[in-house]
């Protein structure tokens, strides 16, 4: 069985399933299991987007991106200027 990527909005989606399910009395086991995924699969999505709105979710995966885009860019000009620093010391 091949494994699915389920997009942001999908997750906080079957979250929201998985509320509703409970609130009509539905263990919270035969809720995961009704949305297709495992108890394990579950959680782990709850810890990461338990209570965000799909909006939110948008926006904090951009961040993400734009924050590991900044990274690299500090990490290369530190190189730089580490490289630059070691070479007008004349120590080559």
């Amino acid at each position: 069985m091949g494994k699915k990527r389920h997009s942001a909005e999908e997750i906080v989606s079957k979250l929201r399933q998985v509320d509703v399910l409970t609130a009509q009395g539905r263990t919270v086991a035969e809720a995961i299991r009704q949305i297709g995924v495992t108890e394990v699969t579950y959680y782990r999505w709850r810890n990461e987007y338990g209570g965000l709105k799909s909006d939110q979710v948008k926006r904090m995966k951009e961040l993400e991106l734009e924050n590991a885009r900044l990274r690299r860019a500090v990490s290369d000009l530190t190189l730089e200027k580490l490289i630059l620093k070691e070479a007008a010391s004349g120590n080559w």
